[in-house]
Order: C-alpha cells, then structure tokens, then sequence
C-alpha cells in the first residue's frame, strides 16, 4: 500500500520564523504523497488586539464568537496558509491552500452541548475522502487552514490537531498513513522542564497512567487523545516530535520523538 504522511504543524513553531523556515525545508523534501495541516499560533491574538477585537481563552481553547470568527478566517484561511503555500512553492512542493469548506472537504457543525459556551467552533461531522484522494493523486500537496463549515455554509472553527487526526483516519483505508504531529517540543516530556526528557515510547495504557499522574496535561491530553483515536481506526503510526527533526525522515533516517501505539 502506498505510504502516506499527515503533518501537523503547531502555531509556536508558525510564530517561529526561522523554525517555520527549517520546517518547510524538510516537509518539501518528503517523497510521496502528503497533507500539511497547520495551527494558527498568536497571530490571530495578535491580529485580534490590532482591530480592537477582544480575545477570551477558557483552558487553552479560543471562544470564537463573530468578530473573532472574522478574524480567525483572514489570519488562518489567509495569511498564514498562503504564506505556509507561497514558501513551500519556493521548495520545489506544488502546495494547494485548502479550509475543510473548499470542495466540501470537511463537513462540522457547530460545537453545542459544553459547559462553556466556545462559540462559532467546529466539531467535525465527516470528511470527503473522495476529493481528497482526486487532490493527491493530481500531485498537489494540500495545505489545510483549521477553518471548516456546516452544511448551512457557516464557517467554523475547528482545532487543528482533530483535523489531522480525521484526515488521516478518512485516509487509512487507500494509504498506509503515518500521522505526525510536529511542534517546538522534542516529544512528549516526562519533564516539562526538560526539553531532554522526551519519552520514546507510550502505549494508551500507559498514556492513562501519566494523564492521571499528571505528566500530561493541559494542551497534551487532546493531541494525545486524537492520536489514540487515529491509531484506533487503523492509521499506520502516530509520532510526535519536533519540527526540525522532520528533515531526518528525507533522509530515511527514522524519526526521533515519542511513538505512540495501542498496545
């Protein structure tokens, strides 16, 4: 079965200008077929504050009401994924910039239920595998901006990490698909201090045994937790690493991180 990489990109290393540049270097130079998905960093904060749009943050996630739905759409769908598209064409990658709204690609709905009240947020219903095995069959490198919509054509919010875990996971049964999650950290830290102390290895029972201990948390739970689900519906492997070290992979050196399996 033909190989098949899903890379995600966190918004720190985007904030990174050199990082973001090294990056792309070793994305570009992967073999075969391949899909970026991308965070979007502190820019849209930043964009925010500059149009007098205030940002609220409840544990790490953004309350997306319209002014900032607006905002998130110019900096996600514009200047960040066309910069990411523009710089990967200069590599040599022909690069497409997509939301889940182009072609249909990512069907959501609005996220309701919660406690809290997170706004024009996305939860994602479905993918449309068959778009996406047409795109990468053409060639083209689909660069994915974590904006999709409802089928009322509402645009959505919707967190980066889950879209790369459903991508991959809609892909699973046509590619042998390696999903990696590539940020500014070394892996998963036993020690959040320690950029050196990054496990190789969790299963999803021991993935239980450090959530409950506390060694991870916060913003690690629902990348983990995604990752767990991809490797559920059969995704090849799972890495999580640093984004430099992506650059080994062209190499056919294996990639250093934290492997994540089911047992």
């Amino acid at each position: 079965m033909e190989k098949l990489f899903v890379i995600k990109i966190g918004g720190n290393v985007i904030d990174d200008a050199a990082a973001t540049g090294h990056f792309l270097k070793g994305f570009a130079a992967l073999a075969g077929r391949k899909i970026l998905v991308h965070g979007g960093g502190k820019a849209a904060t930043r964009m925010a504050a500059r149009l007098g749009v205030q940002t609220q943050m409840v544990e790490g996630r953004r309350i997306t009401d319209l002014p900032m739905l607006e905002v998130v759409t110019m900096v996600y769908g514009g200047l960040v994924n066309k910069n990411l598209v523009a710089r990967l064409q200069a590599e040599g990658c022909n690069a497409i910039g997509l939301t889940g709204a182009d072609a249909g690609s990512i069907l959501a709905r609005k996220r309701e239920g919660w406690a809290v009240d997170y706004g024009y947020a996305g939860d994602i219903v479905r993918v449309n595998g068959e778009i996406l095995l047409k795109l990468l069959e053409t060639g083209l490198v689909p660069v994915f901006a974590p904006l999709t919509a409802d089928d009322q054509g509402q645009l959505l919010n919707t967190n980066a990490d889950t879209m790369a875990s459903v991508l991959a996971t809609a892909l699973a049964p046509f590619y042998e698909v390696s999903l990696v999650y590539c940020f500014e950290k070394k892996g998963v830290l036993a020690d959040p201090e320690d950029d050196e102390s990054a496990i190789p290895h969790i299963t999803h029972g021991k993935y239980g045994e450090l959530k409950a201990g506390g060694v991870v948390s916060k913003g690690m739970i629902p990348k983990l937790d995604n990752a767990f689900a991809a490797l559920e519906q059969k995704v090849a492997q799972v890495i999580i690493c640093q984004a430099g070290a992506l650059g080994t992979l062209s190499s056919g050196i294996a990639l250093s991180g934290t492997r994540l399996t089911l047992s």
